[in-house]
């Protein structure tokens, strides 16, 4: 969004969208209106963010060879379209001593080398178009990022939402880009600038000069005399060495997320963020959940004064408790320095999610890009008050902002309970499908099939309870295309079944599909199939779905000889019933598959169990509805009359409306 779209919602008034091509007005809106719908979908599901597009444009060092568009997903890199950033980051904590102090000289160094490498990759990257290559090659830009400047501040008994905290990170950051500068200027100074610096230089020069300014500013109240001013200095110089020779590269810092790689530098916080919580839980891909425990407690604890026996209470009180509120021996005052994002399971105290954006306005001054960080909010927040938390952003100065309101989406992978929260309420929590393997010894059915006189076998293996729990096709020769595809396709079925889906889904989504090689049966039950798959899921329906399930997919149930009895007793003593009110089809089971003999057809098995006997498929009227519904669902239209009323009847379908046939063969 634009300055003149800001502007306009602080004013209560409206503004224009534009065409993307000339750039003239469009359509006037409400501009707080799009602001509070915006704000909406943030309380919902945590999306949109928003990125301040004059802002960005205002900080841009090659505006002459275009604008800048947008960014990557995370909103840390910010230039030119088509062109790419590689990152790094440092682990900021390794430069503080025990003491307090932090190690300027060595944290330059660190900077110095990182560029000089970073560059070096820009030439020996492969990138995913020539257009971006050519682009990153041109411009040379770079992201070196920090990590755990969380842990920083807490090590060093500071509140991350406090003054003095943002003053280190204030400083910590300038020191950083300032020196990034200084070395990309000295690396022009002996290899040149990055190919795109002279038509460039001049806005290139005004924005070194904004973050200079910006340093300037800096007071010694709060952060050590000694960082703001190796940060002021380093900025003078990487300003003054610019001026004579220009820059190597374009751009040189961003604030990166850090979500992995911070976990392989040892960090206790990514990015720029403070800790999630003293005690996390991280939700693993295959649905379990790993403890992590921050270890910036102990190292705080003791550089406030406390005595070993207290921190050794206070951190098992944490461990117990996943809070440090309550715990015996610490004072209250010190309770705000170990705040974090989120409020924990036994806890009531978190940052306030103005101290985050309070942060972030520290550090932009000093970057060279944006800031990928999450402005964590409570879950009882109001859309009215993320409508005020985005005007605070664009006034602070930010150039993007993401805020995520506490259990929003269904899943997040770090919580401050070892439950995650799905969002609806405060009790509800997001399953993880579960697979519910069959045992090493199973029973299982197997059936002989022939559908347009291709054979095969079906085989169904069984639960405990009885319920399928996987499949085997078999048909063809093995090795065949055929062949293979339909294992595949009974392997997805099968996990499918074993991950819960229900029979009953299966076979309303898979019956009735129509491919080679189809046609008559030797199944009563099935007389006719479309297809292989509509055999199997037809015949698995009946086999194993309730008469209620059966009826409202329109499939023949088999019932037992009792059932039958019954139904022909049912018919006795209701003689004012019409002739074919009821269907009765009749055949034999047996435990093997589908054979002849004297000329009549078996069909394998019983309904409920397999038990063996005469199997009798009785229809009422009612069922015989719904099956001449389901019939017709993918019948063709009627070529002769035009109209939708055909049903399959053998091998072809009949209109109901003229009675012309059609679609056979």
């Amino acid at each position: 969004v634009t300055d003149e779209f800001m502007q306009a919602v602080v004013n209560k008034g409206t503004y224009f969208t534009r065409y993307v091509q000339t750039g003239e007005p469009c359509e006037e809106l409400d501009a707080s209106e799009i602001l509070r719908m915006i704000s909406e979908g943030t309380y919902i599901c945590g999306d949109p963010g928003l990125q301040f597009d004059t802002t960005i444009n205002n900080w841009h060092t090659c505006p002459n060879s275009g604008r800048i568009n947008s960014s990557n997903p995370c909103s840390e890199y910010m230039h030119l379209d088509n062109s790419a950033c590689n990152l790094a980051s440092i682990n900021l904590l390794k430069y503080l001593d025990e003491s307090g102090q932090f190690d300027v000289e060595g944290f330059r160094h660190t900077v110095d080398v990182l560029i000089r490498a970073q560059d070096m990759l820009v030439d020996n990257s492969s990138y995913p178009f020539e257009k971006i290559g050519e682009t990153a090659r041109a411009f040379r830009q770079l992201g070196l990022g920090y990590a755990n400047l969380g842990a920083l501040l807490m090590s060093l008994g500071l509140p991350y939402d406090s003054d003095d905290g943002r003053k280190w990170a204030a400083s910590i950051t300038a020191l950083m880009t300032g020196q990034a500068y200084l070395t990309s200027a000295e690396l022009a100074e002996r290899i040149g600038p990055f190919a795109g610096y002279k038509v460039n230089a001049e806005p290139m020069l005004r924005v070194i000069s904004m973050h200079r300014e910006k340093a300037l500013e800096l007071k010694p109240n709060g952060a050590p005399e000694y960082l703001v001013e190796a940060a002021q200095n380093v900025w003078d110089l990487a300003l003054e060495k610019g001026r004579k020779f220009g820059y190597r590269n374009s751009q040189a810092t961003v604030l990166a997320p850090t979500g992995t790689i911070s976990f392989m530098m040892d960090c206790d916080t990514t990015g720029i963020e403070p800790d999630i919580s003293l005690i996390k839980y991280k939700q693993l891909s295959d649905g379990g959940l790993i403890k992590i425990v921050n270890r910036s407690v102990e190292r705080a604890l003791r550089n406030l004064g406390y005595s070993e026996g207290e921190i050794s209470s206070i951190l098992e009180w944490i461990d117990e408790h996943d809070t440090i509120e309550g715990a015996p021996a610490l004072k209250e005052e010190h309770l705000p320095i170990f705040d974090c994002a989120l409020k924990p399971a036994g806890g009531k105290r978190s940052i306030h999610y103005m101290g985050h954006l309070k942060m972030m306005a520290a550090a932009q001054p000093f970057i060279s890009g944006a800031i990928s960080k999450t402005v964590n909010l409570p879950q009882d927040i109001t859309v009215e008050e993320i409508f005020d938390t985005y005007v605070k952003a664009w006034e602070m100065g930010l150039k993007a902002v993401a805020l995520y309101r506490d259990g929003s989406k269904r899943t997040q992978p770090l919580s401050a309970g070892s439950s995650v929260s799905s969002g609806k309420g405060k009790g509800d929590v997001a399953t993880v499908p579960a697979r519910r393997r069959l045992p090493d010894e199973r029973r299982s059915i197997t059936h002989k099939m022939n559908v347009g006189g291709l054979e095969g076998y079906l085989t169904v293996g069984l639960y405990d309870d009885g319920k399928p729990g996987e499949i085997f096709l078999v048909v063809a020769k093995e090795g065949s295309t055929l062949s293979g595809i339909m294992d595949a396709f009974a392997t997805a079925v099968s996990i499918a079944l074993q991950y819960g889906v229900p029979l009953s889904a299966l076979v309303k989504k898979f019956s009735h599909m129509r491919f080679e090689p189809s046609g008559f049966t030797q199944n009563p039950q099935i007389p006719m199939a479309k297809s292989i798959i509509d055999y199997v899921f037809r015949w698995l329906g009946a086999k194993f779905l309730t008469p209620e399930e059966c009826k409202e997919l329109g499939l023949i149930k088999p019932v037992t000889d009792k059932a039958a009895e019954e139904s022909k007793s049912n018919l006795e003593e209701n003689p004012q019933k019409e002739p074919g009110e009821s269907l009765k089809v009749s055949g034999n089971a047996t435990s093997g598959g589908t054979s002849a003999s004297n000329g009549t057809n078996h069909v394998n098995g019983a309904a409920n169990g397999g038990a063996s006997g005469d199997a009798n498929f009785i229809q009422d009227p009612k069922s015989l509805i719904m099956s001449t519904f389901q019939n017709s669902l993918d019948a063709p239209p009627c070529t002769n009359c035009g109209s939708s009323m055909m049903v399959r009847q053998a091998g072809c379908y009949v209109c109901l409306n003229c009675g012309a046939q059609g679609g056979c063969g």
